[in-house]
């Protein structure tokens, strides 16, 4: 996804189906990827459960799009959102898409979206189904955003109850077992070179494309390089090249 740090999205939130707890970790998250041009968020603010999400909306330039439950049992605000999503793309005005949620409801929408040529960020829970994360070109958890913001916010405390705070709230969400390091195997083995080697970069894209929720915090460790040097499976190369001494990184199974 390299240059997708220009694209300009749009963030559409159901209020519903997320915590408002993490809003600013899963906007900054997004800056990485491009810059959110649309900022909707759905839902019956009549409701009192969705009081806690008035607080950040004004200082995180949200705005709030008011759909009222006219049936119990239906969310009509998934509704407003998609009606949204289609009068946005047919304007032509952004490159992708993000949908905070973790409702499967919107796994038609960002198959459509995608088949308009969209890239399509998914962020939600673990509890997400399945079918929304592989419609999503990525997707992120919002528990893993909860993580590093526990981090950075107690990175200057030293006492020894908030450094073991912070050890428990950074335990990986999921763990390195033999279906991920096949998935990296075999991966690689799809468009290795003759000796085995695969660039780094390469190999992430590739992961990627198989399992949109693929990410190196899932299994804590910051980067893919991390994650990779910690399966004994695996083998790294560093290569050095240019008049800079750039390095490159390579990946092989044993």
């Amino acid at each position: 996804m390299d240059g997708v740090n220009e694209l300009k999205l749009a963030v559409l939130i159901d209020a519903d189906n997320v915590p408002y707890s993490n809003i600013k970790g899963m906007l900054e998250e997004l800056a990485i990827y491009g810059t959110p041009t649309f900022k909707r968020i759905y839902g019956d603010w009549t409701k009192p459960t969705l009081s806690g999400w008035k607080s950040v909306l004004l200082e995180n330039a949200i705005t709030p799009v008011q759909q009222y439950s006219y049936t119990t049992g239906k969310n009509s605000s998934d509704s407003a959102l998609i009606i949204d999503a289609m009068d946005i793309l047919y304007t032509g005005r952004v490159d992708g898409f993000c949908i905070v949620s973790s409702d499967s409801d919107f796994t038609r929408l960002a198959t459509r979206l995608r088949e308009a040529g969209m890239l399509v960020f998914g962020i939600g829970e673990r509890k997400t189904p399945p079918a929304f994360i592989a419609a999503c070109n990525k997707f992120i958890y919002i528990e893993i955003l909860k993580k590093e913001s526990v981090k950075s916010e107690s990175s200057n405390k030293e006492s020894s109850k908030a450094k073991s705070a912070v050890k428990e709230e950074m335990a990986p969400v999921a763990k390195i077992d033999k279906g991920l390091i096949k998935l990296i195997s075999e991966s690689i083995n799809d468009i290795a070179d003759e000796d085995g080697w695969l660039f780094l970069g390469v190999l992430g894209n590739m992961i990627l494309k198989k399992r949109p929720d693929f990410d190196p915090r899932n299994y804590g460790h910051k980067k893919l390089l991390d994650l990779i040097r910690s399966i004994k499976a695996l083998e790294v190369e560093e290569r050095h090249s240019g008049k800079s001494n750039t390095a490159h990184f390579y990946v092989r199974a044993k």
